[in-house]
């Protein structure tokens, strides 16, 4: 077993099919027409100052870069069991409701098993009832990381989880009609090596199931034309970004492309890697940049699901969005900008302590129409250069203080969809970073491309 078992869920539920007239009996529904996402998970952080294992939620338009709800704070919390959970799913009936189920378990202590997965019945995640726990099984084996899918054959939902047998790490499945009780576990996959972290995608007639390999660490795809245990054939080579990598999460999107994504357990490293590929039947993945994506604050091992443009904006008024930003570099898009000893720089995320990433963008001190940068760790303390350096300063309100303190955005001299930061007082100069320490220097169109790049940045959450 890996120290973290972080997994992007889905809903496995196909839409398209539920467009048409009626799987299983089920009318067309409206939220069929899905234009945004909303992804559940946990937090920790490298020294686990900022770990919470209750269910957070964040949204996001294009399922790349997200947007914590509730200040990055859980919306529920277990009360039963270990009291805390890993790797949640959010999951969409086919009544258009939700139920999220996810790890009885917290923090770290991986040695602890239980028998039960805590389960919540939502209508649109602005509230969740029912809380419970369901028994998947009477032995002393784990029940890690759910997944969800339709079984249209049988009328009902498979569970899949990762369980633990003689020695030996499979999947196994209970079916259920409405995640108040469950059938006997079954083995769903047991090939001829361990596995881990299984995921599932029904689209038309193939179920996909995308696991992790614990014999050479890489993640694979298998697929099945009935998707019933025991029936799965690996048909892809194994992938993985950086040292290690575990929990896919395979996803197809609200456009009917397809992404994949691994969960990287390096404390140094982004948390998530991606590919994507425009042909699920194929073993063709393309790695995307780190600057393409930008997985919510902290989070680890949860879930995805399509949502409407109404349900999107029902969760934005009923939870908030973040009241800070955070500043992601260009050229070193797995770093982002914060304060330490109140030097400015850039580091590798997930660092500690992680509030120093964490900025309120506020009108420029000097002008209005400029932006400046308050620390929300040090509420009164602002960016500002000085001799050219950029420090974590108190504001003193004199004029000087003011005009290095603030910033106009421009398009981002290294690529327009991002933006870069204008000196308010030394016009020719710009926000950059060097040697990861951030300062202001003459950097414009005709600058070299590395220069442009260290003066690029992504506004973020």
């Amino acid at each position: 077993m890996t120290l973290s078992r972080r997994q992007f869920g889905k809903t496995a539920l196909t839409t398209a099919a539920l467009a048409t007239a009626g799987v299983a009996g089920f009318p067309r529904a409206a939220w069929a027409a899905n234009t945004a996402y909303v992804f559940a998970y946990f937090t920790e952080t490298p020294n686990q100052s900022a770990s919470n294992y209750g269910l957070h939620l964040a949204v996001s338009r294009d399922g790349l870069n997200w947007s914590p709800l509730n200040q990055n704070n859980p919306v529920a919390t277990p009360t039963a069991g270990q009291q805390g959970l890993r790797d949640p799913q959010v999951f969409r009936k086919a009544d258009g409701t939700f139920v999220v189920i996810a790890t009885d378990l917290k923090g770290l202590n991986f040695g602890t098993t239980s028998q039960y997965l805590h389960v919540w019945d939502s209508v649109d995640l602005t509230g969740f009832t029912g809380y419970r726990r369901l028994r998947m099984h009477t032995t002393t084996g784990h029940t890690w990381a759910p997944t969800v899918f339709r079984d249209n054959s049988r009328g009902q939902y498979g569970i899949v989880y990762s369980f633990n047998t003689g020695g030996r790490d499979v999947l196994a499945v209970n079916y259920t009609s409405d995640f108040q009780t469950v059938g006997a576990q079954q083995t769903f996959f047991s090939p001829s090596f361990n596995v881990l972290d299984g995921d599932i995608v029904v689209d038309g007639a193939t179920t996909y199931l995308y696991y992790k390999n614990l014999n050479d660490g890489l993640l694979y795809g298998a697929r099945s034309s009935t998707g019933q245990p025991n029936s799965f054939t690996t048909y892809t080579s194994g992938l993985r970004i950086g040292n290690a990598i575990e929990a896919p999460l395979l996803l197809k999107t609200n456009e009917g492309g397809w992404r994949l994504w691994g969960d990287s357990f390096s404390p140094v490293n982004n948390d998530y890697y991606l590919w994507t590929s425009s042909n699920i039947t194929a073993n063709a993945w393309t790695a995307a940049s780190q600057r393409d994506y930008t997985p919510p604050l902290n989070s680890k091992h949860g879930s995805i699901a399509g949502i409407t443009d109404a349900e999107y904006n029902v969760l934005v008024s009923r939870w908030g969005l973040p009241s800070w930003v955070r500043l992601k570099s260009y050229n070193l898009p797995d770093y982002f900008v914060r304060h330490a000893n109140r030097v400015g720089r850039i580091d590798p995320y997930p660092f500690d302590p992680h509030r120093e990433q964490l900025w309120r963008m506020v009108p420029g001190l000097a002008d209005a129409n400029g932006v400046s940068f308050e620390a929300i760790t040090a509420p009164g303390n602002y960016l500002r250069h000085n001799n050219y350096a950029i420090r974590l300063d108190p504001n003193d309100n004199t004029a000087t203080f003011r005009a290095d303190a603030t910033f106009h955005r421009v398009a981002g001299l290294a690529d327009g969809n991002w933006t870069s930061f204008r000196s308010h007082n030394f016009p020719t100069h710009h926000l950059r970073h060097q040697g990861y320490v951030l300062r202001i220097d003459p950097v414009s169109a005709s600058s070299s491309a590395a220069d442009r790049q260290d003066a690029t940045f992504r506004i973020t959450s």
